[in-house]
Formats: C-alpha cells, structure tokens, sequence
C-alpha cells in the first residue's frame, strides 16, 4: 500500500487530541464551566451494537464542577436494522428516568458529527455488574429473591407507560397484534435469506397459530435481561441499552427475561437466571396492576428464543459479509443450533 493511503502513529493521535478538544468543548458549554479536563476515555465491554467509553472527567467551574464520571454512548461501525438512533435513545432514557425506571442519568444529547464522528450523548456512571454470567453464576443455590423482586418492580414501573406520549411519538403503535406483526417481520428478513431455516419457520408458523389477539399496549424495553442491568450488593442499581424499546405486549418482556436462552450459568433459576420466577412476578404486581400468570409467558419465551435466533443471524451476517469481522459477532452466530433445538422442545405440544 503506498504512503498516501497510510495512516500514521502521529496522524492518529493528532486526531485523538483533536477528538478530546472538542469533546471538552461542548461539554463545557453545557456545564457553564470555565475548563473541561478528560483525565481518562475507557470503552467498556459489552456494546456489540452500540459503544460505550467511561470518561473521566476534571471539570473546573460552573454547577457540575469537580470530579466526573459520565458515559459516552455513540453507534459501533454498523447497527442492526430494529435498533434506534441514539437520539431516540436518548429522549427514551429521559421519558424513563422521569416515570421512576432505574437508569443512569442521562445528561445531553450532541447531533453535531464534528464533534466525535457519530451522534452520541452523555450519561451518568452508574457502578455495578453487568456480566450475565458472572450474576447467574453467583446467585446462590435459591438465587436473589430481592433482586429478582427489585428487577420485577422496575419493569412494572417501565409498563405503566401507555401510548400515546408526546416525548415518543417515533416509536410506532401497533395498530393489530404485536405478536403478529413481530411474526411478520421475521418471516420477511428470513425469506431474504439465500438458506433455509426450517426450524426458526416452524417457530413462527407455531407462534402464528397461538398468538394472543388482545393485548393492552405499554411500552417495552424490548431486550430486559440479565447482561442489561446493573446490579450490586444492595441490588439493582440500573438497567441498560434501550435501543431496542418499542410499544407493545408486557408479556413480551417478562417473557424475553425468563427464556431459557437468557439464564446463562443457572437454567434452573426462571428469572434471568438470578432467582425465581415467583419472586420476579412478586415484584412486578406489587407495582402493576396487571395480573400476570406464567402460564402466559411460554409462548412469549417461543417468540423470545426466535428473536435471539434471528439476531444470531443477522450478527453473523454483519461479520461475514466483511463490514465488520469481530468474535464476539461470530460466537453470537454459532448459538442458532442450540436455540433452534430449544424451539422445537418447546413447540412439540400445544401451548399451554
């Protein structure tokens, strides 16, 4: 490769300092402070759809001065096609965060791609762990009830947000079944494909058949699972990534939390494999006034491991088709055999 298409060690970190500066700069206009000072940029793990960078901050002035630890959130390289823009992402975080949701505190939204290359926006840190195994794995013989209860309350409080809302009005409300327009969505990205998948075509023909018709619509994170919150000694400090967030069944979430694929280390433990099911349910009807038996979230743990097999394909797509090469991209496609398989044991009967 000639020199001319050669990026340099020196070109680079011109372009970082150039990056940092302006970043300080609108984050100073922001905070009415004399000086901005990033001691530090960390990008966290996780985020194969989004990234995520720890900034560590000096902030000299003005009402938020002093030591800071925000989050920076922008796009990764490419996005999946159901995931939000960072700006809806980010008027969702302020609707939330408003309604009482545990999440972290979001701060200012920068359209300007001058300043980092991508839109993003700033949130507050919140510490804790995130590792779904790592939760799954120390939730003890009876797992954490009080967790699992916390996790429960928190969803209810997300699902007593009804459409319509003025905040959210680019989130579109389901005008027929949730359920079978999620089906019908699938079935148009598989019959895009070049191969078949015959399995994830029985899943959906099953889920066609036993979708349920009348549905009070709430709004939905959409991916609320162990691996999407922040949890410590005391319990959960906050949920993540709402990327995905959309008007629809509550039972979709409940069942997209409780589906086998998302318990990780403890398959025994219902409730994101963290505790039981009974004291996540316990949780959520302290605050919803919605009475949810689990009988209702099998079928929605059918439809939640189909999601997560159309995902796997879809991320396996973005690392074979070159745009971007990443493991985690492809370890994430080679889970569609095993969830293929838990469809069918799923399936094999009527719904319950």
């Amino acid at each position: 490769m000639s020199s001319s298409h050669t990026i340099s060690p020196a070109s680079e970190a011109l372009a970082a300092v150039t990056s940092d500066n302006r970043l300080s700069d609108f984050i100073r206009e922001h905070t009415a402070a004399r000086q901005v000072l990033i001691k530090a940029r960390k990008r966290l793990s996780g985020g194969a759809i989004q990234e995520n960078w720890l900034l560590e901050l000096q902030i000299e002035g003005g009402p938020w001065a002093g030591a800071r630890r925000w989050v920076l959130r922008s796009d990764a390289v490419s996005a999946l096609p159901a995931s939000l823009d960072r700006a809806q992402e980010f008027a969702i975080l302020k609707v939330v965060h408003q309604a009482g949701v545990k999440v972290p505190r979001p701060l200012w939204l920068c359209r300007d791609v001058q300043v980092m290359g991508r839109v993003f926006f700033l949130m507050e840190y919140v510490p804790g762990v995130a590792a779904g195994r790592v939760l799954s794995a120390g939730a003890g013989a009876e797992g954490r009830p009080q967790l699992a209860a916390q996790l429960g309350a928190n969803l209810a409080r997300l699902h007593r947000l009804r459409p319509p809302c003025r905040a959210l009005d680019f989130l579109p409300v389901p005008d027929s079944s949730p359920a079978l327009a999620t089906i019908a969505a699938y079935r148009q990205y598989l019959d895009t494909l070049a191969d078949a998948y015959p399995v994830l075509e029985w899943g959906l023909r099953w889920c066609e058949l036993h979708a349920p018709r009348d549905t009070a619509l709430c709004l939905l994170h959409r991916d609320y699972r162990t691996g999407n919150y922040l949890a410590s000694d005391q319990g959960l400090e906050a949920v993540l990534d709402w990327e995905f967030t959309g008007w629809g069944d509550p039972c979709e979430d409940l069942g997209w939390f409780s589906a086998r694929c998302w318990r990780f280390a403890r398959r025994d433990l219902e409730a994101g494999g963290i505790g039981s099911l009974e004291d996540f349910l316990r949780g959520y009807h302290e605050v919803s006034p919605l009475r949810i038996e689990r009988q209702q979230l099998h079928y929605w743990q059918v439809m939640a491991t189909l999601r997560w097999a159309v995902i796997a394909l879809q991320q396996g797509q973005r690392h074979l088709s070159g745009e971007e090469p990443s493991l985690e991209l492809a370890l994430t496609a080679r889970l569609l055999p095993e969830l293929e398989l838990d469809i069918l044991q799923m399936t094999h009967g009527d719904a319950p």
